[in-house]
């Protein structure tokens, strides 16, 4: 769930927004109405927590334009203005709900999840592929019958790779997901939680479910099983002892000396040439160092 909260007190905004953190959803905050316009018009918002008393253009005219603007997302009016005569023109410019301050957060944030359920946005109870299911509601991550206990920001992308299952997301795309404004998109932040996920849904149970789309981003596609290393690793040593063997039938090589060869070459020759002068001369060398260690006695 995404909230776009409209607040020019920047304390009560952003208690709003820890609020809702805490929840495991997204917020985003805009101090004047004139940036909540091109941020609904830019980012598809569950619910819109407006503000009356804004800098600029106040909150009944920044209703106003966004519903003739075509925004569909439901808008809840928060405000310090109790009167009746309030109430009725915030609603009949388009607001969904009111709630006047001061106000109980819990009672907040109730209704914007009241007003996240009715959205334009259709939402399954449940997300699965294959035996990996999210409960939006609970928060609960399954494999199997197995629960995974994961971060606020690993669920929040699971959810995104989990309500796109098949599709390549680029990172700009998961960044829009399941990030804030607020977040360094020339970061590692992507690959890091990617990694994060991947050896909490996937590596403890042998399975493969994000896959890396070279130069495109990642993608959730059917599991599949990996194999293991000790698999991998003998495997890998068969093949390199298969390609290093003799071919059948044929026992290997051991190399002869080349001056040796070049002897036995003068030796066998029908029309012998002379070996090399330096050949005899070591060959020469070695017969006498080996005459004179078998003639010396034992001490």
């Amino acid at each position: 769930m995404r909230v776009l909260i409209v607040e020019d007190d920047v304390k009560l905004a952003g208690l709003i927004q820890r609020a809702l953190r805490e929840q495991a959803a997204l917020a985003d905050v805009a101090h004047a109405g004139e940036d909540a316009l091109w941020m609904a018009d830019a980012t598809p918002y569950d619910v819109i927590v407006l503000d009356l008393n804004l800098p600029g253009i106040d909150g009944f005219e920044t209703c106003r334009r966004l519903r003739s603007s075509q925004v569909p997302t439901p808008i809840l009016m928060l405000t310090a203005r109790a009167s009746v005569t309030d109430r009725v023109t915030g609603l009949d410019t388009g607001a969904d709900d009111y709630l006047v301050k001061p106000f109980d957060v819990s009672e907040l944030l109730a209704r914007i999840r009241a007003l996240a359920r009715r959205g334009p946005v259709t939402r399954g109870p449940v997300l699965s592929a294959d035996d990996l299911s999210l409960d939006p509601g609970t928060q609960v991550v399954r494999r199997g019958s197995t629960p995974i206990s994961l971060s606020t920001k690993e669920f929040q992308l699971l959810e995104v790779f989990m309500r796109r299952p098949g599709q390549v997301l680029s990172r700009y795309d998961l960044l829009e997901g399941a990030w804030d404004m607020a977040y360094e998109n020339k970061s590692n932040v992507i690959d890091v939680y990617i990694r994060y996920l991947r050896n909490k849904i996937d590596r403890p149970f042998g399975m493969r479910t994000i896959q890396t789309v070279r130069g495109a981003g990642y993608r959730l596609a059917a599991a599949t099983r990996l194999r293991s290393r000790v698999t991998l690793a003998g495997y890998a040593r068969g093949s390199a002892i298969q390609a290093s063997a003799p071919p059948a039938g044929r026992l290997p090589t051991v190399a002869t000396p080349r001056c040796a060869m070049a002897m036995a070459a003068t030796r066998d020759s029908p029309s012998p040439q002379p070996a090399s002068r330096a050949c005899f001369v070591r060959l020469n060398g070695w017969n006498a160092r080996s005459a004179r260690s078998a003639a010396k006695p034992l001490p």
